[in-house]
C-alpha cells in the first residue's frame, strides 16, 4: 500500500478547548488543574463569572462565511475552531464535553462495531437500547465543573432530556427544556442570573435543515437569520459578566444525487459491519480477510473520490488522536472517506426499481466545509 493517507494537524485547537477553557475563564480550574486530568485549554477567554457555550449543529465556517449577509451576529469574528474526526454529531459531542479525542473517549463515529459483540450500534440514537453499558469511556466536563464548584446547565429540547445520549455524554449536568430558539435563550440567561455557571445550549435546527434540504437552500440561510438574531439578543440580555461562545460541532456540504455511489458489492463480500457516514465509511471484515489487498481494492474503484486507508494507517496518522487499547478495536479495518461531495452507500438492500433514501446536507469528512467551525465571543468574552 504505497498511497499515503493525509495527517492529522498535531496540536490544533479544537472542540476539546472549549469547555475546559471555560472554566479558566471562570477561575474555577488552572493549569495544575488541567495538567492533573490531562486536558487542554487553549482558547484564551477573558476572565466571566459564568459562561454561555452554544452549539450551533452543522454550522460549518464556510457555510456561514458564504452567507454572512444573513449573520451578521455570527460574522463579527472571522475566528474558527476544528471540529476533529470524524465531523459527526456523536464523536464531536463527545470531544466537545468531555475534552478528549475519538480515540480515548470512544465514540468513533455516528455509528461503530461493538467487538465483543459483533455488531454495529447507532451512536447518535441508540444509547438507550443499543450501546453496551460503561461505551463512554471518558468523565464529562460537566461532573469535573460540579467538583469545582460551578453549575453546569444544559438548555436543549425538551425530547431530549430523558435520552441515553444526554445521561452519557452530557452526564453531570442540569438540564433545562427549551422546545425552541427562542425559549432556549431566555432559559440560558435565566440560569445564568446569578451564583457561577458553565451553560451548554444547544440549536439541532439548521442541521435538521440542511439534511433535508441542503444548507444552501432558502430555508437554512431562513432559519440561520433565526438562529442569528436569537444569539444576539442573547449576548444582549446576559450580564457584563457572564462569557458566550458560540461554535458548531462539524460543517456540512450538499451531496448532489449523482455523486451518492452505491459502494461495489463485489468488495463488500468479507465485510462484517458497515458504519459510520455515507462521507466516512468504517468496515470491519471478517477474520482472516486481506486488508491491505481490499483497501488497494477499493482504492482503486473509486479513484480520487475517496481516501482510503486501514485502521493502522488512520491511526498513525492521528485521525481519531490518541487511540487507547480499548478503543482500538471499535475502528473499522478498512475507513472509506470522501473527498469533493461525494458520499458511499451500501446499496444491497436496496428493492430493484426503487429509490433508495438520501440525504442532500452530509458530513462525516475531513474536508474544510465539514472541518471548520466558527468561533464566535461575545459578552464578557469579547
Amino acid at each position: 500500500m504505497g498511497t499515503s493517507v493525509p495527517t492529522a494537524p498535531d496540536g490544533a485547537v479544537n472542540l476539546a478547548d472549549v469547555l475546559p477553557s471555560c472554566l479558566v475563564a471562570l477561575g474555577a480550574a488552572d493549569d495544575a488543574w488541567l495538567r492533573e486530568r490531562g486536558l487542554e485549554a487553549r482558547i484564551t477567554l477573558r476572565p466571566a463569572r459564568s459562561a454561555v457555550v452554544v452549539l450551533v449543529d452543522g454550522l460549518g465556517a464556510n457555510a456561514l462565511a458564504a452567507r454572512a449577509g444573513h449573520a451578521r451576529f455570527l460574522t463579527a469574528t472571522k475566528k474558527r475552531l476544528r471540529s476533529g474526526f470524524p465531523t459527526t454529531t456523536a464523536a464531536a459531542l463527545s470531544t466537545l464535553t468531555t475534552g478528549r479525542s475519538p480515540g480515548t473517549h470512544g465514540v468513533v463515529g455516528y455509528s461503530g462495531w461493538v467487538p465483543d459483540e459483533s455488531r454495529v450500534v447507532n451512536l447518535l440514537s441508540g444509547w438507550d437500547t443499543e450501546v453496551p453499558a460503561g461505551w463512554l469511556r471518558s468523565g464529562t466536563v460537566f461532573t469535573a465543573a460540579r467538583e469545582l464548584r460551578v453549575d453546569p446547565v444544559v438548555v436543549a429540547p425538551g425530547r431530549y432530556r430523558s435520552s441515553g445520549m444526554t445521561a452519557n455524554v452530557l452526564g453531570g449536568a442540569r438540564f433545562v427544556a427549551g422546545d425552541d430558539v427562542r425559549a432556549r435563550v431566555d432559559a440560558a440567561v435565566d440560569a445564568t442570573a446569578s451564583g457561577q455557571q458553565l451553560v451548554y445550549l444547544y440549536i439541532p435546527e439548521l442541521d435538521s435543515i440542511a439534511h433535508k434540504h441542503g444548507w444552501q437552500s432558502d430555508r437554512w440561510t431562513a432559519a440561520l437569520e433565526l438562529v442569528d438574531g436569537e444569539l444576539a439578543r442573547l449576548a444582549a440580555r446576559l450580564a457584563p459578566d457572564v462569557g458566550v461562545l458560540v461554535t458548531a460541532d462539524h460543517g456540512i456540504l450538499d451531496v448532489p444525487p449523482e455523486s451518492n455511489v452505491a459502494m461495489d458489492p463485489d468488495l463488500l463480500v468479507d465485510v462484517v459491519g458497515i458504519a459510520g457516514d455515507p462521507r466516512c465509511r468504517q468496515l470491519t471484515v471478517a477474520p482472516g480477510t486481506d486488508v491491505p489487498a481490499l483497501v488497494d481494492a477499493f482504492r482503486s474503484s473509486l479513484g480520487k473520490r475517496a481516501v482510503v486507508a486501514s485502521r493502522a494507517e488512520a491511526v498513525a496518522a492521528g485521525w481519531f488522536g490518541a487511540v487507547t487499547d480499548e478503543v482500538l478495536p471499535r475502528i473499522g479495518d478498512v475507513l472509506v472517506v470522501a473527498r469533493g461531495s461525494w458520499a458511499f452507500n451500501d446499496d444491497r438492500g436496496v428493492a430493484a426499481g426503487s429509490q433508495p433514501g438520501r440525504m442532500v446536507g452530509q458530513h462525516g469528512a475531513m474536508s474544510d466545509d465539514e472541518l471548520l467551525v466558527p468561533l464566535r465571543l461575545a459578552g464578557a468574552f469579547s
